[in-house]
């Protein structure tokens, strides 16, 4: 089977990845985002990103008490903000209301004229028992998702959509490359454990083996009782280098999409033109 992968990048843009410290606070953690965006915007960003949970970072019951309040306020936050700069907006990851009290996780993708370019619910439920003995069920109030989304864009090319742990999944990432993604979008809340050994590695393995641009927006710190994330939000290349890094505080990460760039990794490693194997092209 031959991949195509073509560039779908007219012209050259800035993008930003957000890094937060949400909290169960939706308030101030739509002010703080708002505060972040603006920033990424006087930087000159066309696209910014905010990491997963970034309206809401609390306990899954106060999240299922108040998933309409929350789902809510982050769609109309999202809308007018995206409106208020002209921008393209990610709300990485925030709970919609499902079938059976529970949630979905949802990633939001907003034009700057406040409509939305698509929608992606997490496909793969963060289940796990740490080493650190801290267990999380991700499952217990979310209902997973079933479908890759790729947003083709006039002016910033073919975005694809994921969350977090689907970052483990690199099918999720090489079917999108399949269907043309230029840049991979993968916000998250990584833990403060898994982050420092698998963070870094994955995002560069995803953006090297699909030859596509990686934005992954982050949380950091501390945000309620156990709940520690690793931060270091990136933007990486097509060739694996990462290009900017917020680090382990609040801030922004930012730098330059550029499609010559990406042209030139695809031409001199046109892995997807090289592979054997049938990918899911759904």
């Amino acid at each position: 089977v031959t991949g195509v992968q073509t560039c779908a990048l007219p012209i050259s843009y800035l993008a930003a990845a957000v890094q937060m410290t949400s909290t169960p606070d939706l308030s101030h953690n739509l002010t703080q985002a708002e505060a972040l965006i603006q920033q990424a915007v006087e930087r000159g960003a066309a696209l910014v990103t905010l990491p997963e949970n970034f309206s809401f970072l609390g306990t899954e019951r106060e999240k299922l008490i108040q998933v309409k309040r929350i789902a809510a306020a982050t769609e109309e936050f999202l809308v007018k903000t995206a409106q208020q700069f002209g921008i393209t907006l990610l709300g990485g990851g925030f709970p919609v209301p499902a079938p059976g009290g529970k949630v979905y996780n949802v990633a939001a993708l907003i034009g700057p004229h406040g409509e939305e370019l698509g929608r992606y619910r997490k496909i793969h439920l963060f289940d796990v028992d740490l080493p650190d003995g801290i267990t999380y069920r991700e499952s217990d109030s979310v209902l997973p998702g079933d479908t890759i989304h790729l947003v083709r864009t006039e002016k910033l090319g073919a975005l694809g959509l994921s969350v977090c742990y689907d970052l483990r999944f690199p099918e999720v990432y090489r079917a999108l490359a399949l269907q043309g993604a230029d840049v991979l979008l993968i916000p998250s809340a990584f833990t403060a454990y898994t982050g420092k050994d698998h963070w870094r590695v994955l995002l560069r393995a995803r953006a090297i083996e699909n030859t596509c641009y990686v934005l992954a927006p982050a949380q950091v710190g501390t945000h309620y009782s156990r709940r520690h994330t690793y931060g270091h939000a990136l933007v990486i290349d097509p060739w694996g280098n990462v290009l900017a890094d917020a680090g382990d505080m609040p801030g922004i990460a930012i730098a330059q999409i550029d499609p010559k760039r990406l042209a030139q990794v695809r031409q001199q490693l046109p892995v997807l033109q090289h592979q054997r194997i049938e990918g899911d092209r759904k």
